[in-house]
């Protein structure tokens, strides 16, 4: 029965709801813009690499990586398997869809929560839209709704689904039993974030933020070799993936499985535009204009999907496995590996999947413990209590390497759409702010100056803000 309601209100949410939402959003941030998630973005990757005046300070790229490290986890392998076998090929037209709409969000929203970010004593800054709902909505209680709704979304729900995706990698090994290893792998799993999280694991942290990024181009790398010796299929690949994305008479049949709904599931979860996580990370960076990170942040989108969420599709595809519900998540991915690699390709992919749960984890966490901050009048909770917070948290993460597969995924489907759906209507709300912003930005660079921001030059109180004053 739980899981009917959480499977009904799943589709609901999704369809007509949040995919309207997402849709309207998207358009009007990109039509407003004239697509500056696209007209900038060699811009964008220049301003990766630039660096703070006081090196002390975080830099874009550093924001950057923080954002990455969240995105890019369990949902650019499993949730792409899932999306091509629940909802067909065409679900990955749709994630490129949602990602080119997306990137839009993605900048306005970081944008905000630079504008509207804080200044530390020490001239660091922090931020999010928790901030840019008060300062600029002066809605105070709807940003502790919105803290609320994070908090679920990612020490439960994206806990719990990043825990099930992670066990669900062992499921192809002749050891597995479906009685003993999900327990054995939650144990597990939960003693290693615990440790990190609890301040014990400091050099497994950094040991994971440099092997990371190395794994996610093997990642890539692996995909290409394989797509590369099924290159007979890939013109075979390209065909299916249009006709299953333009097939509307299947689409409207059955709307809330179909490949359009499972491609805005799975790339929101994935690259999480506009869900109002990566502000948190974007805020905390030192740059001259706030249109500078917002920019920054349409390239983790893109990496996100266009580069790992695509790399697990096309190789899938090309690969000439069968989709089917048997085997959606990871066993499909293992098994159109194991055409080129054998028995070494899901030893790889269990690999990289434990490597991403764990830093997707700990990110997570990152993201929690800025809410309760917010929550806590903007004062940081006594040692003591967050050690006890985080131990909840970890706990969630030993439970959802047990539970089944739809309810990992309707929980997590569910608490991050009533976070879109706070956060984006207030995107759109004060994009007249965003929008100043870029065309101030962009009258710097045709007068040929490295743009720098004050609040005043847009029409901003000073009143309303703290940092650019």
């Amino acid at each position: 029965m739980i899981l009917e309601l959480l499977q009904k209100l799943d589709d609901v949410m999704y369809y007509p709801i949040l995919i309207i939402v997402m849709a309207i959003a998207g358009l009007y941030f990109t039509i407003k813009t004239r697509f500056v998630q696209i007209r900038h973005l060699k811009d964008a990757f220049k301003l990766v690499m630039e660096k703070p005046q006081d090196k002390s300070q975080v830099s874009s790229f550093q924001a950057l990586m923080v954002s990455t490290a969240s995105r890019v986890g369990t949902g650019n392998i499993v949730g792409v398997s899932t999306a091509i076998c629940l909802g067909g090929a065409g679900s990955i037209f749709w994630m490129w869809v949602m990602c080119i709409i997306g990137a839009s969000s993605a900048f306005v929203e970081s944008t905000l929560a630079q504008i509207y970010k804080q200044k530390e004593e020490d001239g660091n800054s922090y931020g999010g839209p928790a901030y840019y709902i008060e300062q600029a909505l002066k809605a105070p209680w709807l940003s502790v709704v919105f803290c609320v709704c994070l908090i679920v979304t990612y020490a439960v729900g994206f806990n719990l689904l990043c825990s099930y995706n992670l066990q669900s990698t062992f499921e192809t090994y002749s050891f597995y039993n479906k009685n003993i290893t999900p327990y054995v792998v939650g144990v597990i799993i939960t003693l290693l974030v615990g440790f990190c999280a609890m301040g014990g694991g400091k050099k497994i942290i950094k040991f994971t933020e440099i092997l990371v990024p190395i794994m996610g181009v093997c990642y890539v790398l692996v995909s290409l070799i394989v797509i590369i010796f099924n290159i007979k299929n890939v013109p075979t690949m390209f065909i299916t993936i249009l006709e299953d994305a333009f097939d509307f008479k299947s689409i409207l049949g059955g709307v809330a499985g179909s490949c359009l709904i499972y491609g805005v599931k799975r790339g929101l979860y994935s690259n999480e535009a506009g869900v109002g996580s990566a502000p948190n990370a974007s805020a905390s960076a030192n740059v001259s204009h706030p249109v500078k990170q917002g920019l920054v942040q349409t390239v983790s989108v893109y990496i996100d999907t266009m580069l790992l969420c695509t790399a697990t599709g096309l190789m899938c595809l090309s690969s000439g496995v069968k989709a089917s519900e048997k085997v959606a998540g990871m066993p499909y991915v293992q098994n159109a590996i194991s055409t080129v690699f054998g028995k070494f390709g899901p030893i790889f992919i269990t690999g990289a999947m434990i490597l991403f749960a764990i830093t997707t984890l700990l990110g997570n966490l990152y993201y929690v413990e800025n809410a309760v901050i917010y929550l806590n009048g903007k004062k940081r909770p006594s040692e003591r209590f967050f050690k006890i917070f985080r131990l909840i948290c970890v706990i969630i993460i030993f439970f959802g390497s047990i539970v089944s597969m739809d309810v990992a995924w309707a929980a997590a489907d569910i608490t991050m759409g009533f976070m879109t759906l706070i956060n984006l209507p207030c995107c759109v709300a004060l994009f007249k702010v965003v929008n100043l912003a870029l065309k101030d930005y962009e009258r710097q660079l045709k007068e040929n100056k490295n743009p720098e921001f004050k609040g005043v030059d847009i029409g901003l109180d000073d009143k309303d803000i703290s940092f650019w004053k």
